[in-house]
C-alpha cells in the first residue's frame, strides 16, 4: 500500500513500517527538524476512500449502520475504499450501487483532501451523485447496512446528530457550498 510521496521539506532521516494488517500499514518516519533535531512521527496509511452525496433532487440517500470502532450505529453517506484503477467518481457509482441499490446517471467529484494528516496517510475523494436508478444492491459479508432516504432541507442537521460522521458532515457540507443540495 506505500504511497509515493514527494521527498518534503524536512529530510527523513528512517521510514519504518512497523506492522501491516488487511485495512492499513502503521508505522514512522524519523524526521530532521528545521532546529537540526531529530524526532520519530508515527503514521497509518490507509487505501484512498469516497463518500457519495447521493441526491433524487428531494432527498439525500443515507446508510444506518453499526460501527464496531466506535460500538454505535451511525446514519451516513454510503462510503467505500476506492479499488486499484478506479476514480474516485467510478468508485463512488460502485459503492452506491453495492451498499443502497442506486445507480447514477452522473457521478462529479466535489473534491479531494488528505485525512487527519497529523497521523493518517490517507485521501478521501467526495463525489456527487444524481439520476439514481433502483438497482441491484451487493453488499460485502460485512455490511449490514439498511438504507434510509432524507430531505435535501433535513440532511446536514441529520448529518449533526450524533454520532457525528466527519466524512458525511464534510461531503454534504461540499455539496450545499458548490449549489447541489
Amino acid at each position: 500500500m506505500s504511497r509515493d510521496l514527494p521527498a518534503g521539506e524536512w529530510p527523513v532521516r528512517e521510514s519504518v513500517a512497523e506492522y501491516e494488517t488487511p485495512w492499513y500499514t502503521g508505522g514512522r518516519d524519523r524526521v530532521e527538524q528545521p532546529d537540526g533535531s531529530e524526532k520519530d512521527y508515527y503514521w497509518a496509511e490507509l487505501p484512498d476512500a469516497v463518500v457519495v452525496v447521493a441526491s433524487t433532487g428531494e432527498e439525500v440517500v443515507f446508510v444506518e449502520q453499526y460501527r464496531p470502532t466506535i460500538r454505535q450505529t451511525q446514519l451516513e453517506l454510503p462510503a467505500g475504499i476506492v479499488e486499484d484503477g478506479e476514480s474516485y467518481t467510478t468508485a463512488g457509482a460502485r459503492e452506491l450501487q453495492e451498499e443502497t441499490g442506486f445507480d447514477p446517471a452522473g457521478v462529479s467529484l466535489l473534491q479531494e483532501v488528505w485525512c487527519s494528516t497529523g497521523l493518517l496517510r490517507h485521501r478521501r475523494g467526495y463525489v456527487f451523485a444524481e439520476g439514481l436508478t433502483p438497482c441491484e444492491r451487493e453488499l460485502d459479508s460485512n455490511e449490514f447496512i439498511e438504507v434510509r432516504s432524507v430531505p435535501v432541507a433535513d440532511a446536514i442537521d441529520v448529518a449533526r446528530d450524533p454520532p457525528t460522521n466527519d466524512a458525511t458532515l464534510e461531503a454534504l457540507l461540499l455539496a450545499k457550498e458548490d449549489g447541489l443540495l
